[in-house]
């Protein structure tokens, strides 16, 4: 199953604007479930520095590191949410029951998550049975307005 943005297939990187960190996503089940989710384009890791990179170090002044940070590309082709209804229905039906949407691209990680807020607050997400959602933020829980 692809992603689409405005009306356009994503498989790439490439196909989203230049500088994109993250989006902000729905996520439909064929029962009409619907899930505003977050998602960042790269990610940071930590990597052990080899014998020859440490090497390169020899004899400098300081602490020599022992790791140094690499980006790779996360998981986003393949992914369609956290909530635990996402995983299970995707064992048990597939990925075929699912439709993906890019609402909108963010640019960096604080506006990644403003929009996230954004959306699930507007379309009222913790307010109706529609929604998988159930937090905004880990502070504002469906419970609470029930």
């Amino acid at each position: 199953m692809k992603w689409f943005y405005k009306e356009k297939e994503i498989n790439d990187i490439a196909d989203l604007p230049e500088n994109a960190y993250g989006f902000v996503y729905k996520t439909t089940h064929i029962t009409g479930k619907k899930y505003i989710g977050k998602k960042s384009l790269m990610y940071n890791r930590k990597k052990k520095l080899t014998k020859k990179e440490l090497l390169e170090y020899a004899g400098k002044k300081g602490r020599t590191p022992t790791h140094t940070r690499v980006q790779k590309e996360s998981d986003w082709k393949t992914y369609y949410g956290s909530h635990h209804f996402i995983k299970e229905m995707l064992k048990t039906g597939g990925e075929d029951e699912f439709s993906r949407e890019i609402l909108e691209i963010a640019y960096n990680k604080k506006e990644l998550t403003y929009l996230e807020c954004k959306y699930q607050f507007t379309l009222g997400v913790i307010e109706s049975n529609e929604w998988l959602n159930d937090n905004i933020l880990g502070k504002f829980f469906d419970r609470d307005f029930v």
